[in-house]
């Protein structure tokens, strides 16, 4: 990364910053986490600043409006292992409900409940 890019981007913060004094919003700074995002190993630590304090490094985020989570090495790792734990809940709680009874509802309760959430957060291996 390019130290002029590093220096665009902390300028960009100052002047939402100052944006923000001028339309009398406050802005939650401690709600804010910086991720980078890089395919190498040593990766030397960036600190940006918004309203003097230093925004703290996160090595992962959960999107919480697509519910993904994205690492900061762009491994998918997380993401799977939240998805296929959310979806054994799922599984689970259908088979206690429905220890005994008819296939075919199970099916329909397995197709509407567990196999949507397998399918909405399989973007990840098919990009």
């Amino acid at each position: 990364m390019d130290s002029s890019d590093i220096d665009n981007l902390q300028t960009e913060l100052n002047r939402l910053e100052k944006w923000a004094e001028e339309n009398e919003m406050k802005i939650n700074s401690g709600k804010g986490t910086e991720v980078s995002f890089t395919k190498a190993r040593v990766k030397e630590r960036i600190r940006y600043y918004f309203e003097d304090q230093l925004i703290p490094e996160a090595s992962s985020f959960k999107y919480s409006y697509l519910g993904i989570t994205i690492r900061s090495d762009l491994n998918w790792a997380a993401h799977i292992k939240y998805t296929l734990r959310n979806s054994w809940k799922v599984l689970s709680f259908i088979m206690r409900i429905f220890k005994k009874g008819n296939n075919i509802m199970k099916r329909l309760v397995y197709r509407a409940l567990v196999r949507q959430i397998l399918e909405y957060r399989a973007v990840c291996l098919d990009p």
